[in-house]
């Protein structure tokens, strides 16, 4: 997903960001929520940080503990699905 990002035109990333900052402003609500910790809106830093900052959040849930294991979507992306499922309609979205 990240190498197919960075080959996108500029116009087709920026509108492209809205569904990748949803699922990265979903993950940091699940980490935040399993950890304990406030939570917090994720600085929308333009489209060439966008993919760093899902990296992390995909590391953070990862890492987060067994109460994120079966990581579900935020509603924008449809409900019940899967991290993993999330990413792949991400990146099938990105042509």
């Amino acid at each position: 997903m990240v190498r197919r990002w960075h080959q996108l035109p500029l116009d087709h990333a920026l509108s492209s960001a809205g569904p990748v900052r949803s699922l990265v402003q979903s993950l940091a609500d699940q980490v935040a929520t399993a950890t304990g910790a406030p939570g917090a809106e994720v600085p929308d830093l333009g489209p060439a940080t966008l993919m760093d900052q899902l990296t992390v959040m995909v590391y953070d849930a990862s890492t987060a503990g067994a109460g994120l294991h079966a990581l579900t979507s935020s509603p924008a992306l449809g409900l019940g699905s899967t991290l993993a499922g999330d990413l792949a309609r991400l990146r099938r979205e990105l042509r």
